[in-house]
């Protein structure tokens, strides 16, 4: 006890001469700091304006000055050194000094005046000297540094009714090349670039790839599309649409894209259509859910897959499927107000002299090439032409049919046929099962690859052989492309090989093709996948009857979309099993031939036989440099002579 006693006497007495000395402290707060100096607290201040960056530079830099030149003249009025007589006021010494401190030049006029007038001067002149160097050196470094924010492509974009394309792949460039003759007719287009690569970078590219841009100016910013903050960059949200391309080189391009699709809605469903690219069919569903309304989901497998087995079934219909899906020549309209209440289908595409009628639109959805007894009241039409301009119904065309002209069918037994796959990549399945569908029971086709572990998808019609083997040999070549082949398909390795090296692979497979078919003096159509447009032009030197670019297509078919969402259905149907396809048919089937005819006569042939024509195959037009020899939607009053071998172009249904 005594010695706890003595324990609380002593802390008594410490707490004691603690609040006497002034230190004490409540228990669990820490001592108070001590309060900052003027100095500091002007450092402070100091330190917080010059941290604004060039603006608060160039303010403290002129402050000094005008402080400098002040102090001078009144030293130089004060001290009275400019010597007697010199009677000069405040203003005047101000204007004088601020010579000196600008212009070292000014000392050389002081020349007769009092040696301390001249040495103030010059001490007045060097501390400009100073001042000046540093003030210019803020500004240039101020330049310098907004100059390469400006080229970071950070900056707002302050557009509207513009398109945004985001993210960056070798699309792009067939993407800008066609937005640029379809703005054409626009006040002041521009079109917005948004990626995740270096801005000065994109603008070389695009200036290297797509010199001419016909009016359209490209507006490139550096950011993730996938970012709301880089977003907002580009001003989506007043943009008159939207491309989303899926990134090249990622791993999973379909998760950047879908992340992409949430920032683009996240404000809620308003807002301008988008147009996204889908690799992988799995996630479609998914970016659905995402999209909403607005969004149109195009599936790359799908389509590329489409257009191939379309153009296998059909020589030169890949020129016919360039010439409807990009903007040079003819493409789809749609007109609403036409006037035609009470014409039917047949009678109505005789109303257009420069424009082919297709198909019509309704509250049930499209429909190509209808029955000829549909009755054009409520729908809207869709039709073929160089222009909207040409759209003009009020008077019937310049040419009629003539019946004697009129040809007839020939029918044509069905009967299985026999085709060879040379290649595999990933859309192979997709086009075995599309091929399927066309395929008469008891046809087959042969798998010949050399890369890749194929798996055949479960078929109905088709019967499927894979063989293994090098398709560049030619002694392997030789074993498979035989006499009897209804189509011969060369696939690029796209899974397995960079662009150039498969489509270099593929180029030499195409060369021993055309010439074992030549020695077997076979027809047999050939059709060929290709990676890079511009190996596209070798392709047509090995007398290839239709190469089909997968990035050029999709890229057509992209920006299509961008500009008019209604297309997506007519796109589905041409490209699909369901509905209207294109057939390449045998001319005498619609006119006789060795006589001249006009083109209205072809149409009224094609009606007669439920289908629809939009453009001609022949020899005579490989002669005038026309692409396969095909023209798409000539004038109903134009005038052609069948000969053999020539085809007409039409919509339907089988």
């Amino acid at each position: 006890m005594g010695q706890t006693g003595r324990q609380l006497r002593s802390r008594t007495a410490k707490a004691m001469g603690e609040r006497a000395s002034g230190t004490s402290t409540a228990p669990g707060r820490r001592p108070s700091a001590p309060a900052p100096s003027w100095r500091e607290r002007a450092g402070y201040l100091f330190d917080n304006s010059m941290s604004r960056g060039t603006p608060a530079l160039i303010a403290w830099l002129s402050a000094l000055t005008l402080l400098l030149i002040v102090f001078f003249a009144l030293v130089t009025i004060g001290l009275g050194l400019r010597g007697p007589g010199d009677g000069e006021g405040f203003g005047d010494e101000v204007f004088n000094a601020l010579l000196h401190a600008l212009d070292p030049g000014t000392v050389a006029g002081d020349v007769g005046h009092p040696w301390r007038y001249i040495l103030t001067m010059l001490a007045l002149t060097v501390a400009g000297l100073f001042i000046v160097s540093a003030l210019i050196g803020v500004i240039a470094a101020g330049i310098d540094a907004k100059i390469a924010e400006l080229q970071r492509g950070r900056s707002l974009v302050l557009e509207r009714d513009h398109t945004v394309i985001l993210g960056w792949s070798e699309s792009i460039f067939t993407i800008l090349r066609e937005l640029a003759i379809a703005n054409e007719s626009r006040r002041r287009p521009v079109v917005v670039v948004l990626a995740d690569r270096d801005k000065v970078e994109m603008e070389e590219e695009i200036r290297a790839k797509v010199p001419e841009t016909r009016g359209t100016r490209i507006v490139c910013r550096s950011g993730s599309p996938m970012d709301v903050d880089d977003l907002a960059v580009s001003s989506h949200r007043s943009a008159r649409s939207v491309i989303l391309l899926a990134p090249a080189g990622s791993e999973d391009p379909d998760a950047e894209v879908i992340k992409t699709l949430l920032a683009l809605t996240h404000e809620g469903p308003d807002g301008p259509r988008i147009v996204a690219e889908i690799r992988n069919p799995t996630n479609l569903e998914a970016a659905r859910l995402v999209g909403a309304e607005r969004t149109t989901l195009l599936d790359i497998r799908e389509t590329v897959a489409k257009l191939v087995v379309q153009t296998s079934r059909q020589s030169g219909a890949s020129a016919v499927y360039v010439e409807l899906f990009d903007y040079d020549g003819d493409e789809i309209y749609f007109l609403a107000d036409h006037g035609l209440d009470g014409l039917t289908y047949a009678q109505a595409q005789h109303r257009f002299e420069s424009a082919s009628l297709i198909g019509l639109v309704g509250a049930e959805g499209s429909r190509l090439s209808p029955p000829p007894d549909t009755v054009v009241a409520g729908h809207t039409l869709v039709l073929v032409a160089e222009d909207d301009s040409v759209l003009d119904a009020s008077g019937a065309a310049h040419a009629e049919p003539v019946e004697e002209h009129l040809g007839q069918t020939t029918p044509v037994p069905q009967e299985p046929g026999r085709a060879v796959m040379i290649g595999w990549n990933e859309r192979a399945p997709l086009m075995l099962a599309e091929l399927d569908r066309y395929a008469d029971p008891g046809s087959t086709i042969t798998v010949l690859t050399s890369l890749g572990e194929p798996r055949v998808p479960p078929l109905r019609n088709l019967a499927v052989e894979v063989v293994h083997g090098v398709t560049t040999d030619r002694a392997t070549l030789d074993q498979h492309v035989v006499a009897g082949l209804d189509q011969v398909i060369v696939l690029c390795y796209s899974d397995d090989l960079p662009a150039q090296a498969a489509d270099a692979r593929t180029l030499v497979t195409l060369l021993h093709v055309r010439d074992i078919l030549a020695r077997l003096g076979s027809e047999t159509a050939v059709v060929s996948e290709m990676m890079d447009d511009r190996n596209r032009v070798l392709a047509q030197v090995a007398d290839i009857d239709d190469v089909v670019v997968s990035g050029e297509f999709v890229s057509l078919i992209v920006t299509q979309l961008s500009e008019d969402a209604r297309l997506e259905a007519v796109f589905s149907e041409l490209l699909g099993a369901d509905g209207a396809e294109i057939y390449l048919r045998p001319a005498e089937w619609y006119v006789r031939p060795d006589v001249e005819v006009s083109w209205a006569s072809v149409v009224e042939g094609a009606i007669r036989r439920g289908e629809t024509a939009i453009g001609w195959k022949s020899d005579q037009l490989s002669a005038s440099g026309a692409e396969f020899g095909v023209r798409v939607n000539p004038p109903k009053s134009a005038t052609l002579t069948v000969r053999p071998g020539d085809r007409v172009v039409v919509l339907a249904q089988d």
